[in-house]
């Protein structure tokens, strides 16, 4: 059981100094190697996906507009690709780390990422994007800190604890991609885990206020965190600074992250931290422990429950998650200066998750399109003109009753178009939707089908703006994009089995001007695949 002290109040400080004292955004430079090694999370010795030797993988911490370098050496049997999880990649789609825009590492060989965490501050996460390899590991945090001159709507914390919860399988990820390309489903997951682990131990003194950074890095199941006898206080979404409401417990839905302040002003003991799936029959649970440094009491009393109601409970919580309209984010200008209610939207789309079968095999669509990667990303195939990789506009916009297809889709949008996306979830099975490159407002939730009529339900005064929404069974979250980062963006489902088995697409964000003001140039180490090997950059 492995003692996790926070990221102390000098230390949080120390990288908010060293950002002022050298160059504009200054550089911070990785170098990761990646590997196979064994890991026993849940008791049983299985194969895991480790960087540097870790599961999971070194946490990177850094501050907004940090010019961010990884090299990342890939030492595995297969190919190997990172995404970072909520980083916009402004202008530079190149860097995403999805099949879509890069060609994967090959074994022996090495890519490095050079991106920037352009205005962006908050609790994210990276993880591997080729097959099933998220789930053996190779998945950490990535926390940016705002700069010393921006302040932020609360006291700095006395610490910093990142926690990356998930559910978790014992069967390595190669049989997992096996059994999905057979055409069956994943099984229930074996376990949790809490930084891959079964009671991680975290240490904090009393009186003092702790952030807690909370994200859900598993593959199919929600969650939902509390610790015994304390209140949890809301203050960051997804790079967003909230409205700070208190809750006893807080459901994060696979792909998210938040950041919630934590007052240690119980009676100095040990104390429960606990996670366990949500709207599933069988309820996993995983605990860890707050411990109150100097005291010798141990854990007492049951482990605390969840929420024992469901759907409703959650969804209500969720509109309860408000922006902060008078506080800074990444730039000094309050979060509320954009009134994003009062712009016109350009288009709409309706999106509709199912779960087909195509050629007697278990897939997943988007409108009655499951998507199938080809061996060239389309970014490449977009940049050098290469024919017959995918097709443009080849999704409805709206649902359909057909028969489901297999297909490479690519949507077309204008750089600065300002659209509306509405998820309808026609399953019995809660839906987590991701877009890269963006965040976005999380206008309103419902049950059943929308209609046109729900806008008047919305929240166009001030919506969380996140990069991933849950969609609750048989309903809908509808969100607005302001779509001003050009380049191929990937809308997919975090859940990752479904976006394995089709349940994703690209948005083509675009302008016939030339210019590095909208989008860099293809990087000069990039890789090339598929119909793009022989090309340069």
């Amino acid at each position: 059981m492995g003692v996790l002290y926070p990221l102390s109040s000098t230390s949080f400080l120390l990288i908010l100094f060293i950002a002022s004292v050298v160059a504009d955004d200054p550089y911070r430079y990785f170098t990761w190697t990646v590997t196979y090694g064994p890991i026993s999370p849940l008791g049983t010795q299985q194969q895991g996906i480790l960087i540097n030797g870790q599961f999971p993988g070194p946490r990177i911490d850094c501050v907004t507009n940090d010019n961010i370098i990884v090299n990342v050496i890939n030492k595995l049997d297969e190919p190997f690709l990172i995404t970072w999880n909520g980083i916009k990649q402004r202008k530079n789609s190149w860097q995403d780390g999805v099949l879509g825009t890069n060609c994967p590492i090959p074994p022996n060989s090495n890519y490095t990422y050079k991106f920037q965490t352009k205005d962006q501050i908050g609790s994210f996460s990276y993880f591997p994007t080729v097959g099933m390899q998220r789930a053996a590991g190779g998945f950490g945090a990535l926390n940016v800190y705002q700069r010393p001159q921006i302040p932020v709507p609360y006291s700095t914390p006395d610490g910093d604890f990142t926690l990356l919860i998930g559910d978790w399988y014992k069967a390595s990820h190669k049989v997992l991609k096996q059994r999905l390309d057979m055409g069956r489903p994943l099984l229930f997951p074996d376990g949790l885990l809490i930084n891959g682990a079964q009671w991680p131990y975290f240490t904090g003194n009393a009186g003092k206020t702790y952030l807690f950074r909370v994200s859900n890095v598993g593959l199919t199941t929600s969650v939902n965190f509390r610790i015994q006898s304390h209140t949890l206080k809301l203050v960051e979404v997804e790079g967003t600074h909230t409205l700070q409401s208190s809750y006893d417990s807080i459901d994060v839905h696979v792909g998210q992250s938040l950041a919630i302040l934590v007052t240690l002003d119980q009676q100095p003991k040990d104390y429960y931290i606990v996670a366990s799936t949500r709207f599933t029959r069988k309820v996993l649970t995983q605990t860890g422990i707050l411990h109150y440094s100097g005291s010798s009491m141990p854990l007492s009393g049951p482990v605390p429950p969840g929420p024992t109601y469901q759907i409703y409970w959650s969804m209500r919580q969720a509109r309860t998650f408000r922006w902060n309209l008078t506080a800074s984010a990444a730039r000094p200008n309050p979060q509320g200066s954009y009134h994003y209610g009062t712009i016109l939207r350009q288009r709409s789309l309706i999106l509709a998750n199912s779960a087909p079968v195509v050629a007697s095999k278990q897939r997943f669509a988007v409108n009655g399109v499951s998507f199938v990667n080809p061996d060239t990303p389309l970014k490449l195939a977009d940049n050098y003109n290469i024919a017959n990789v995918f097709a443009w506009d080849s999704i409805p916009i709206n649902p359909t009753n057909g028969q489901a297809v297999l297909g490479t889709p690519v949507l077309r949008f204008n750089l600065h178009d300002f659209i509306e996306i509405i998820f309808q979830n026609t399953e019995y099975q809660m839906q987590s939707w991701h877009l890269d490159g963006y965040d976005f407002w999380v206008v309103g939730y419902g049950l059943g089908t929308w209609t046109e009529a729900m806008r008047k339900r919305y929240n166009l005064v001030d919506a969380v703006t996140r990069h991933t929404v849950q969609v609750y069974p048989k309903g809908w979250s509808a969100i607005l994009v302001s779509l001003d980062n050009q380049g191929m963006w990937n809308i997919r489902s975090s859940m990752w089995a479904r976006q394995y088995l089709g349940q994703q697409f690209y948005m083509r964000v675009w302008t016939p001007q030339k210019s590095y003001l909208n989008e860099y140039d293809i990087p000069a180490n990039a890789l090339f695949c598929g119909k793009a090997v022989g090309l340069h950059a």
